[in-house]
């Protein structure tokens, strides 16, 4: 379960924690400061939860107007679109609006791999290049068409696994 804290602005005034945006919104609603006058505004922050979650607070600035659409994400997205939304907006500065927009808008081509010239050689096993004899496959030079997809490829580490990616 993610479980996000509502710190508030006003220094006279505690923060709660919150696992759901209808709990959010009671304790907000009845949360004053020193000097009896309702709290407002928030600043929201990460607890605890799975780390893809937390890569994806983090990547979508999540705040007090999309917190809600965040914990439902949390819920209802795969790992893979959470990756893919990790990816797009926190690595290759797409813009993503919570609420409005869907992970699968961007294409990003993923392949979980140990480095760009795996990557490669699982390219040529898949035809990518063609069908190539088996006699001649001991001739191709893997870190040069490693090198060729660098300049489209990049790598990325999340939750202990490498990933090689494309934002097309």
């Amino acid at each position: 379960m993610t479980t996000l804290f509502a710190q508030p602005y006003d220094i006279t005034a505690s923060g709660f924690y919150f696992n759901t945006a209808s709990e959010f919104s009671a304790k907000a609603a009845k949360l004053k400061n020193d000097y009896s006058q309702p709290v407002e505004e928030f600043e929201i922050q990460f607890i605890e939860g799975e780390y893809l979650d937390a890569k994806m607070f983090e990547a979508l600035g999540v705040n007090q107007a999309n917190h809600a659409a965040f914990l439902e994400a949390v819920t209802d997205w795969s790992d893979d679109d959470k990756i893919k939304v990790i990816i797009a907006v926190g690595e290759a500065g797409y813009k993503f609006t919570l609420g409005d927009d869907a992970p699968h808008q961007y294409e990003v081509n993923l392949y979980p791999a140990d480095s760009i010239a795996d990557l490669a050689a699982q390219f040529i096993e898949e035809g990518l290049y063609g069908e190539i004899p088996e006699p001649l496959r001991n001739y191709i030079d893997y870190e040069a068409i490693a090198r060729d997809l660098s300049v489209e490829y990049e790598e990325i580490l999340l939750g202990g696994t490498r990933y090689i990616y494309r934002c097309g």
